[in-house]
């Protein structure tokens, strides 16, 4: 197990989570999928997270989690009808600030901002000043009301953060309106939208590129995104910039975690898979 005084590749900062399911709770958040997901490709990985006391250390053994203290865990509850979706949050742990970050990661070769209730200050990005720094910004837009009940929102302070990203990611499930998608367009250096099994779309200043995903069985779609910004990211810093590369690399490793169910599951299948090495 690293410590945080030791050098790391990749970086993701966000809650760790637990999901509320009918088999009972579940770890989640963008943070344990991506994490999880960069050590498996080969990155010696590290999570900043706030919770309250969690075996982190026994659910994610082989990543360097530290944890900002906090009375509770965030905790989702997700139940799906024929109308969608209906997401509710019950609890979320601290926010997560410049401070938090030990000074020997703020030098990671890639950070991935990952926040998945609106938990992560965004000045942090400044912090990265060498770092390939990826933005999901889903987090930032998620808002709930005094049930919990969690609906999409305008992220008021996107247009400054989003241009200070060398990659940001999103779904196609994310955007209020067309106007959103040409602002974040305009804002971001690269902008990749996933589209689920229809692949992703590239966003390069007026350039517009779609990589069609393989098909495949689907199991479990729990995590895919996250899995998905992590590959790209990680091939896009491998290959000095080739987001086309990327976006090929990160359409398969995404395609084959759908395959299976559960967080260990989706990392046996990366872990053979081995990157198409």
């Amino acid at each position: 197990m690293m410590d945080s005084h030791e050098h790391i590749d990749y970086l993701v900062v966000g809650h760790i989570c637990y999901d509320l399911t009918p088999d009972g709770r579940v770890i989640g958040g963008s943070a344990a999928y991506a994490g999880s997901a960069a050590q498996v490709l080969g990155c010696r990985t590290a999570v900043v997270t706030s919770s309250a006391p969690e075996p982190w250390e026994v659910t994610l053994p082989d990543l360097a989690v530290h944890r900002i203290a906090s009375s509770q865990t965030t905790v989702f509850e997700n139940v799906y009808t024929a109308e969608g979706r209906t997401q509710t949050i019950h609890a979320v742990a601290e926010t997560i600030v410049r401070e938090d970050i030990p000074s020997a990661w703020q030098r990671a070769s890639i950070v991935h901002l990952a926040p998945i209730a609106n938990e992560v200050d965004p000045s942090i990005i400044r912090l990265f000043s060498n770092s390939l720094v990826g933005l999901t910004p889903q987090g930032w837009m998620r808002r709930w009301d005094e049930k919990g009940r969690v609906f999409a929102g305008a992220w008021n302070a996107a247009e400054i953060y989003l241009r200070l990203a060398a990659a940001v990611i999103i779904s196609e499930e994310d955007l209020l309106n067309d106007e959103m998608l040409e602002k974040y367009r305009k804002w971001s250096r690269l902008l990749v939208m996933t589209r689920g099994q229809e692949g992703c779309t590239l966003f390069l200043g007026q350039e517009v590129r779609h990589f069609p995903t393989m098909s495949g069985r689907v199991v479990d779609l729990t995590g895919a995104g996250d899995i998905f910004a992590t590959a790209f990211l990680i091939r896009l810093f491998q290959t000095g910039g080739n987001p086309s590369e990327a976006a090929r690399f990160a359409n398969e490793a995404a395609t084959r975690s759908i395959t299976v169910s559960g967080l260990e599951q989706k990392m046996q299948v990366l872990r053979e898979w081995g990157g198409g090495d």
